[in-house]
C-alpha cells in the first residue's frame, strides 16, 4: 500500500525482500533494530544492491491485483471459519455455517470478476492459457501470476527468478 501510494504520487518505489535486508544488516554486524537504524540499513542495502524500480501498473492491472488480493483475504476468512466450525459449540454452528456460505458466495463473485477481467484482455487470456497448460497450475495461480507479476513474459527466466527472489 505504501509503494502504491508513492508511485501514485509520482515517486519511484522499490519493494525488496525484508529477509534480504535483515541478512544484510546481520552481515554488517548490525543487530539492534530501531526505526533510525533500520532506515540507515535499508539505505545502505539499496545503495549496495541497486534494486530495480518496478514500473507502476496500469489501472486494469491494479484492479486485477486488488481482486486477487481480495480473493486471498476471503479464502483466509473461509479457512478461519472452517477451523472455528470444527470446534464450535452447538449454539453457534448455524451462525458459523451461514458465515461460511456467505464467504463462499462472495468468493464466487470475486472469482467471476477476476475471470471477466482476464477475458477482456487478449494478452491476459493468452497468458492464462499458457500458464494453465503447465501441470499443477490452475486458474487461481494463473490469475495471481498475471496480477502480481505483470513482467512475466517480457523478462527472461533469470530476471523473473531474481525479481521474485528465487535466484541463488
Amino acid at each position: 500500500m505504501v509503494a502504491r501510494g508513492l508511485t501514485a504520487s509520482g515517486l519511484p518505489a522499490v519493494i525488496v525482500n525484508p529477509t534480504q535486508v535483515r541478512a544484510f544488516a546481520h552481515a554488517l554486524g548490525q543487530r539492534a533494530k530501531t526505526d533510525r537504524i533500520d532506515a540507515a540499513v535499508i539505505a545502505r542495502f539499496a545503495a549496495a544492491t541497486n534494486p530495480p524500480v518496478r514500473s507502476r501498473p496500469d489501472a486494469d492491472t491494479q484492479a486485477l491485483a486488488d481482486l486477487v488480493t481480495r480473493r486471498r483475504q476471503i479464502v483466509g476468512l473461509i479457512a478461519s471459519e472452517r477451523q472455528r466450525a470444527s470446534h464450535a459449540p452447538s449454539c453457534i454452528t448455524d451462525s458459523v455455517r451461514r458465515v461460511l456460505e456467505a464467504l463462499e458466495q462472495e468468493r464466487g463473485v470475486v472469482d467471476r470478476a477476476i475471470d471477466a477481467a482476464v477475458e477482456r484482455s487478449s494478452a491476459w487470456r493468452r497468458k492464462e492459457e499458457l500458464l494453465i497448460s503447465v501441470p499443477g497450475i490452475g486458474p487461481t495461480i494463473a490469475w495471481t501470476l498475471i496480477a502480481e507479476l505483470p513482467e512475466l513474459g517480457s523478462l527472461g527466466r533469470k530476471q523473473v527468478a531474481a525479481l521474485v527472489g528465487l535466484a541463488p
